[in-house]
């Protein structure tokens, strides 16, 4: 009777084999790895990834990973380098090849090609005994000793290897050069994640109203202008201009039911002394935090005590930050 195996059981293994193989390349790391992120630190062209099947695949994300993150990449298929492909490919260009076996037919016919154009090879290849390894001039040792599949045959744990190494290559390049938070936006520029990189408070409160009244403006008064701004708060400056406060709506809540004599309240005694701010330099995604640590909606755009004006929780969510 063929017995029926619990998916989540399933699943279990296959993870806990591809955790391993990841765990079992971190103690392959050797000096060639550490030559193969030189070279690639100090190339004057591009590092072009190539491969067939699931390693080409792999490799053309590795290519997403190196472009986003400084490094220029392109990805030739090695099936299609052989016809016509190959004249992609510059003297000073860096190619990464991807293979588990290093032995393929693909490989064995693009490598004199490549070395005829004197380009440096550095090869991502499990079998260090393969053909491959033994013409690369850098060795990037992505061992997979099983497949995850009981048949051993469809490529998972291999290539799981494969990416995470291209992930190591990427990062390391990206922590030698320097690789900036502004540099990263500058590769990213649209969505929200681009949004959350290069977008500033500045280039959103100038869009709002400013309301603020003095410490001495009427409760009354203080609800007109709230009410006229429509941003559920106010700032409340001294007779200097300086901020002193803020109140919002729900201030004027909670101090309406408990005092008797209300209306000859004046902002001063409604409002919140010394109120988070945000500085207009500020990312928005700062603002965000903010408002989502404090658990408010709003906040004063402030710089050396003058207001600037307001940023609210609806202005993050139209721009796509939340």
């Amino acid at each position: 009777m063929k017995v029926i195996k619990n998916p989540t059981s399933i699943a279990r293994s296959v993870l806990l084999a591809e955790a391993d193989a990841i765990r079992n390349a971190v103690d392959l790391l050797d000096d060639q790895f550490d030559a193969a992120v030189e070279t690639l630190l100090h190339m004057t062209g591009r590092l072009v990834v190539t491969g067939v099947g699931k390693s080409a695949l792999i490799g053309q994300k590795i290519v997403a990973t190196m472009n986003s993150t400084g490094t220029p990449a392109l990805f030739m298929h090695a099936a299609d380098a052989i016809h016509g492909d190959l004249g992609m490919i510059q003297t000073n260009d860096i190619v990464l090849i991807i293979s588990k076996s290093g032995s393929t037919a693909e490989i064995k016919v693009l490598l004199p090609l490549l070395k005829r154009v004197g380009v440096t090879l550095i090869a991502l290849v499990s079998a260090r005994d393969s053909y491959l390894a033994h013409h690369a001039d850098h060795i990037v040792h992505a061992y997979a000793e099983h497949e995850a599949d009981p048949l051993n045959l469809a490529p998972t744990t291999s290539t799981t290897v494969a990416l995470a190494l291209g992930d190591a290559l990427a990062v390391s390049l990206l922590e030698l050069r320097g690789f900036t938070r502004q540099d990263f936006a500058r590769y990213h520029p649209g969505g929200s994640l681009g949004k959350k990189l290069y977008l500033k408070v500045a280039d959103i409160f100038p869009h709002n109203q400013c309301p603020k009244v003095l410490t001495s403006t009427s409760i009354k008064d203080v609800i007109f202008t709230i009410s006229a701004n429509r941003l559920g708060a106010t700032a409340v400056v001294n007779e200097a201009g300086l901020l002193a406060g803020i109140v919002t709506d729900g201030d004027i809540r909670r101090t309406a039911y408990k005092h008797e004599s209300f209306w000859l309240l004046s902002a001063q005694d409604v409002m919140t002394a010394g109120p988070v701010c945000i500085a207009p330099d500020d990312y928005a995604v700062a603002a965000l935090q903010v408002m989502q640590e404090r658990d408010i909606t709003q906040l004063v755009v402030a710089e050396a005590g003058h207001v600037h004006g307001f940023i609210h929780l609806h202005d993050l969510l139209r721009e796509g930050l939340v």
